[in-house]
């Protein structure tokens, strides 16, 4: 009763002194600014003016404003309608600037991402990295030691087509499809017609297995119980990480999100713990310098040995759990294919048809090496990402700059709106529409111009033939960001949630019971940890 009274007081509080700081607003907006202002680039950010925006309420700025929307990206959708699409919100007493077009986010992240390197410093990311959010590497602030993590990192973490990594990650895939096959059909009997089933946590343990097997080379049985427990932290997590909170804004608010704190505390420490006791120790113990490589880890052993002076064995433990909590994004990647699919039956249809043309008789999995021959699926899971539209992580000015003209000083928050840019007509035909085919074209066409069919055209192609293959360069589809922020694990990403949709799709058909309770969430690639079921029927 305490919290809802001292909020009453705040916003009439607010709404009484709104008058006098509208003045003050316009005041400051309009004057010529005499206090020197720090800055460590050769930008006078005085001469520039500031970008348009609501008026802010004291306090809590314009989160108010923002309350209105499912999630903020739609809001910040909305205000650009009447601000333009680059435009200043004040969220709790926090400076912030959204870009909504193509051309400003380039400015923002190819032409000036040196000023734009750092991440929000949310309370929430302390407490989910050791009390240090710049031990993660997706939400520290650009250093020289991101950089040498980012270079540790690359070759394992991002494997080229035709690589032994890429060969390694398909073999990996594929094996752990077998496993969760094997799983499945302990749960869903041939001799039944269809079983419901709350299939998430079965996916995110076959994801966590992948990526595991594939960085550590060991694996863990369904049946433990603590690696059950750790995958359902990292999911909760990567639910967190996609959710925004007052808190962020008004830190003040903290002693009411004391139990939240703590809870996402014990996810993190938990997961720390295991990946401590059950990987690293081992492995630490037996290290072989004089051997090559076979995995991620042994990469990050050896670094602690010889760089010392940069890679502590801190840095070792928080990088394989940033880069085995990927396996959460896979499986909320699949999950939400899934509830496409069972929305658009049609999509499912066309993906098994697509299998069956490249397996024909064969009884064996989708692997890596069919992904050319499958560019319908591989378009189903663009069509997630673009359908879903995944925010990218916010990015913070780390010194004065100039975007469009306009004055950004340090320490903005700078919000990239991907929502508007995956949703938005003059990017799209027909945007609302789920459709796999706008990010294919013909095999005999040479031309990119963006085409949304209906379900009822014929795109069966000649059997050992693909009438269709991917568009090359959609330069507005932006899911992993772009400039020296990009998401390093998003072959990974895109490789392993290829293998699992396909193999899934190969063995069975998926629908639900109950179409009202598949829920997903605008401007979000995340789903909460017990989501929705599904229904699945074995095809053969």
């Amino acid at each position: 009763m305490f919290v809802i009274w001292f909020l009453l007081f705040i916003i009439f509080g607010c709404v009484a002194l709104r008058g006098y700081f509208k003045v003050l607003h316009e005041s400051i907006r309009n004057a010529v600014v005499v206090t020197k202002i720090p800055k460590s680039n050769d930008i006078d950010i005085r001469s520039y003016k500031q970008a348009p925006g609501p008026l802010p309420w004291p306090v809590l700025g314009n989160l108010a404003m923002l309350g209105q929307y499912e999630v903020p990206f739609e809001g910040f959708t909305e205000l650009s309608k009447k601000y333009g699409d680059v435009y200043s919100l004040t969220l709790g007493t926090t400076r912030c600037l959204i870009v909504s077009n193509l051309k400003l986010i380039r400015e923002v992240l190819n032409e000036n991402g040196k000023f734009f390197g750092g991440r929000p410093n949310f309370i929430r990311y302390n407490v989910l990295f050791g009390g240090d959010r710049n031990n993660s590497l997706a939400l520290c602030d650009w250093s020289a030691l991101q950089q040498k993590r980012r270079n540790l990192a690359r070759r394992h973490c991002s494997p080229r087509d035709a690589s032994s990594l890429f060969q390694k990650m398909s073999d990996v895939g594929c094996f752990e499809m077998e496993e969760f096959m094997q799983k499945l059909n302990h749960l869903i009997p041939s001799e039944k017609k269809s079983t419901d089933l709350h299939i998430k946590s079965y996916i995110q343990q076959t994801c966590a297995n992948m990526f595991s097997q594939y960085m550590c080379s060991v694996r863990f049985d369904y049946e433990d119980t603590e690696f059950q427990k750790i995958v359902e932290y990292f999911d909760e997590i990567f639910w967190e990480i996609n959710q925004g909170y007052a808190v962020d804004f008004l830190p003040w608010l903290s002693p009411f999100y004391k139990s939240h704190m703590n809870k996402i505390m014990n996810w993190s420490s938990t997961i720390r713990k295991f990946i401590l006791n059950r990987i690293i120790n081992d492995r630490e113990q037996n290290i072989d310098l004089d051997e090559p490589e076979k995995d991620f880890t042994d990469a990050l052993l050896k670094s602690l040995v010889s760089d010392q002076k940069n890679v502590s064995r801190d840095t070792i433990i928080f990088m394989l759990e940033d880069f085995i909590g990927g396996h959460s994004a896979v499986g909320n990647l699949v999950m939400l294919a899934l509830a496409y699919i069972v929305r658009y039956p049609e999509v499912g249809r066309r993906i098994q048809e697509e299998i069956d043309g490249v397996l024909g008789s064969e009884k064996r999995n989708v692997n890596l090496m069919d992904i050319k021959q499958m560019p319908y699926t591989v378009a189903t899971v663009y069509e997630v990402l673009r359908y879903s539209s995944s925010p990218i992580v916010p990015h913070v000015a780390t010194e004065d700059a100039v975007i469009a003209g306009c004055g950004v000083t340090a320490g903005t928050i700078v919000f990239i709106n991907n929502y508007k840019l995956n949703t938005s007509e003059e990017y799209w035909e027909n945007p609302k529409v789920f459709d796999p085919h706008r990010f294919l074209e013909s095999n005999n066409s040479n031309t990119n111009k963006q085409r949304t069919t209906s379900f009822s055209e014929d795109h069966h192609a000649p059997e050992g033939t693909t009438k269709y293959r991917l568009k090359k360069n959609i330069p507005h589809f932006l899911p992993f960001s772009i400039g020296k922020r990009t998401c390093i694990g998003q072959n990974l990403v895109r490789g392993f949630g290829f293998i699992m949709l396909a193999n899934i799709m190969r063995e069975y058909n998926v629908t639900s019971k109950d179409l009202t309770k598949i829920h997903t969430y605008p401007a979000c690639v995340a789903l909460p940890a017990n989501t929705f079921s599904l229904t699945l029927s074995h095809r053969f």
